[in-house]
């Protein structure tokens, strides 16, 4: 494995309880930065980079790029910057040779003139990051430093030390009524046992000693493990969901066929399905898809601790046919009901009125069954054979058997057909209904961060940003990714309204009293919405531009409603457009004076 390295400018850019809140903070933020990413932290000045979190990359790349950036691999003395170190947007290119060419971005962690880290994201080397994955970087590493002072991470020397990285508590079980009660899962005792036996009968045809059934929900893109064999403690149990992209069963539903690893030291730290597999020394794995009305139902992946126990995946697959076949009728029994919507609502009962329902809600209910029908139908008859044709043209562009004609005119085609899928996923993910992990944050960093994701269009449009917020505001309990986006898309709708020279006004009050709320207010001085559309803009799919798909103010409506708070516009000729938003704030906590004395 080689790793070169080159200085470069850039732009300013779950559950478990026994993680630490240091882990915890730098996990969130690479699962969130959408590409392959580490994060390395210096104990002391001098001392080697120590990896915390890390996703898409195995620990051998990760040892190779932090040797690389502490130096050469017989020095400790920490990151050998230079000039960079001086420089408040610098960042540090990388390029790795083998096993897959990628290109790297290193941003360095600073806490004031003092680095304390590194975040390293990846991507393949054909294709090369771009201005807003740049800016979305830069964000992260901020964000990080952030995250970490409000969490007083930093001791006195300002660089990360152990006594400092408190054990996270474990949180609260949410009270019954706050679950959703439109999620629901597939497995249930009586599919497990009859999973079993479909395993069971498939170890005598290929032998394995670990292996288990997925289920494919096509509107999650996600895959559900339906029962496991001979399954670890820690490996994937009934019940755990995996995404497309991130798992070898995800691969092979892309694919729509079969897929035999021999070593998987190159994917376990791609596929999560192999990580357990991985550690507990498995040589080689099957996964074969099975299919029910001509469509991808779920995935059957075999383990083995044999070295090339598995022979080519047709072959394989061949042999599997009969305890696939059986899967897909088990699929089809409509007494287990597996192939149905996971969040399809019952239609309302007529009685429903009678019982005292309002008319809104039944219509609500109504459209919601509505939406999630024609969800279902865009998830399995338009994304699915998407993501099969651009898995195909990812497989032949990267076999560099083509001319540069046609190779860039089929990179032209997979540009176009990712920003389709990306405008089907955004109205895929409005028809789900919305989870919530709240968590404890401050505002002000929200804004701020939101600020920061479109701080070149400011930038570049001279727009004045002008926040009043007051210097004491208390946490408040929020789901700290999607109010951001909320805040994020009434930022991009205020910029495509004003002209250049503008002024964006964002102010911050607290009212108090027994259910606290907090009042923010976002007002531009561009043009205002016409009277006529004021009560349409929170329709979905309603839009005036040539370009949107009508979800940005209805999802951001969807998000403020699911805190519990509401959202109102004012628009007005020669004024602008004012946004309210009011969300529920946290009680402050009252001083702890101890007992009065006793009375003898």
């Amino acid at each position: 494995m080689v790793v070169t390295m080159t200085k470069k400018k850039t732009q300013d850019a779950v559950r478990p309880s026994k993680q630490t809140t240091l882990q915890r903070i730098l996990t969130a933020t690479v699962n969130d930065l959408g590409m392959d990413a580490t994060v390395a932290i210096l104990n002391h000045p001098k001392g080697p980079l120590v990896p915390q979190a890390s996703k898409g990359f195995s620990p051998r790349e990760v040892r190779t790029v932090l040797r690389t950036l502490s130096g050469g691999a017989g020095r400790g003395d920490g990151l050998p910057l230079g000039a960079a170190q001086e420089d408040g947007n610098g960042a540090i290119r990388l390029r790795m040779v083998t096993p897959g060419s990628k290109h790297l971005l290193a941003m360095i962690l600073r806490d004031g003139k003092v680095v304390y880290g590194v975040l390293v994201a990846g991507k393949q080397e054909k294709r090369p990051f771009t201005k807003r994955e740049k800016t979305a970087i830069g964000s992260a590493g901020h964000r990080i430093t952030e995250q970490l002072r409000e969490a007083n991470l930093f001791d006195h020397s300002v660089l990360l030390t152990r006594p400092w990285v408190i054990p996270e508590p474990a949180a609260e079980d949410p009270e019954p009524e706050a679950a959703d009660a439109t999620t629901r899962t597939y497995t249930s005792p009586r599919v497990q046992e009859r999973v079993v036996e479909r395993l069971t009968e498939a170890q005598s045809l290929v032998p394995f000693d670990r292996g288990w059934v997925m289920l494919y929900d096509p509107l999650a893109a996600s895959l559900e493990v339906l029962g496991c064999v001979a399954g670890h403690k820690k490996d994937l149990l009934p019940g755990q969901r995996l995404s497309l992209n991130e798992s070898a069963a995800g691969w092979a539903v892309r694919h729509r066929k079969p897929r035999v690893d021999q070593n998987l030291a190159s994917t376990q730290g791609r596929f999560h399905d192999y990580k357990q597999l991985y550690r507990d020394r498995f040589r080689c794995t099957l996964v074969v898809p099975f299919f029910v009305r001509g469509r991808v139902a779920g995935t059957l992946t075999l383990a083995s601790k044999t070295a090339a126990a598995y022979d080519t995946a047709e072959a394989e697959s061949g042999k599997l046919e009969p305890v696939t076949t059986h899967l897909a009728r088990l699929f089809e029994e409509p007494s287990l009901n597996l192939l149905a919507s996971p969040d399809a609502a019952a239609p309302p009962a007529p009685e429903s009125v009678a019982s005292g329902v309002s008319e809104p809600a039944i219509r609500r209910q109504e459209r919601q069954t509505a939406l999630t029908e024609v969800s279902s139908f865009l998830a399995t008859e338009i994304r699915e054979p998407m993501g099969y044709i651009r898995a195909q043209l990812e497989e032949v562009t990267g076999d560099g058997t083509l001319d540069f004609e046609s190779q860039t005119s089929i990179e032209a085609a997979m540009r176009d057909l990712m920003r389709m899928e990306s405008l089907l996923n955004d109205i895929l993910d409005f028809a789900k209904p919305l989870e919530l992990d709240r968590r404890p944050c401050q505002v002000t960093a929200l804004i701020e961060d939101a600020l920061a994701l479109v701080a070149t269009d400011l930038k570049v449009n001279r727009i004045e940003v002008t926040k009043e917020v007051p210097a004491r505001l208390g946490q408040v309990r929020w789901d700290k990714e999607k109010v951001q986006h909320a805040f994020l898309s009434i930022f991009t709708n205020a910029l495509e309204a004003m002209s250049p020279g503008g002024h964006l006004r964002i102010s911050v009050t607290q009212k108090r009293g027994r259910q606290p709320e907090l009042v923010i207010r976002i007002h531009n001085d561009g043009a205002p919405i016409p009277e006529e559309l004021g009560e349409k803009i929170f329709e979905p799919y309603f839009t005036t531009k040539r370009s949107g798909t009508g979800l940005g103010l209805a999802m951001v409506k969807k998000i403020v409603d699911e805190h519990g708070g509401h959202i109102a516009i004012d628009s007005r000729p020669e004024e602008g457009t004012l946004v309210t938003m009011t969300l529920p704030a946290m009680r402050p906590r009252r001083p702890y004076r101890g007992r009065p004395p006793r009375r003898r």
